[in-house]
């Protein structure tokens, strides 16, 4: 798999992992979102066990085995101007362009609350 990440969201997601270590992890949350299922961008101290290396402009991201069957080989990471959600396509469709970031390093063992995966927030 590999992600083509613009300009915007490469200065983005380096300015979310600042100076500490970390892994971007690409993940399709079902749990209690009340829809489908949506993407969100956790960032973990590490990669979990089987997560699967993906090719993004020399960024750490991974994607859990189980979840790489929801996406396509080639995708594009983009962010939004406005607010701090980025948007992740295809030639052939949209992922989302509500996809938020959620830094879970020293949270070893936990998964975001579902609700608050779901919330898109205003740049601060």
């Amino acid at each position: 798999m590999k992600i083509q990440v613009t300009p915007l969201a490469l200065q983005r997601l380096k300015e979310r992992l600042g100076s500490r270590p970390g892994t971007f992890k690409l993940f399709y949350d079902t749990v209690d979102c009340g829809c489908d299922g949506i993407n969100v961008l956790l960032i973990l101290d590490k990669p979990d066990t089987g997560d699967l290396h993906v090719e993004a402009e020399g960024l750490p991201i991974v994607v859990g085995n189980q979840h790489e069957i929801f996406y396509e080989e080639q995708l594009k990471l983009d962010a939004d101007v406005n607010t701090s959600s980025f948007k992740l396509s295809s030639d052939s469709q949209l992922y989302g362009q509500n996809i938020l970031v959620r830094d879970m390093r020293g949270l070893e063992g936990t998964r975001p609350e579902p609700a608050s995966v779901c919330e898109v927030h205003s740049r601060s």
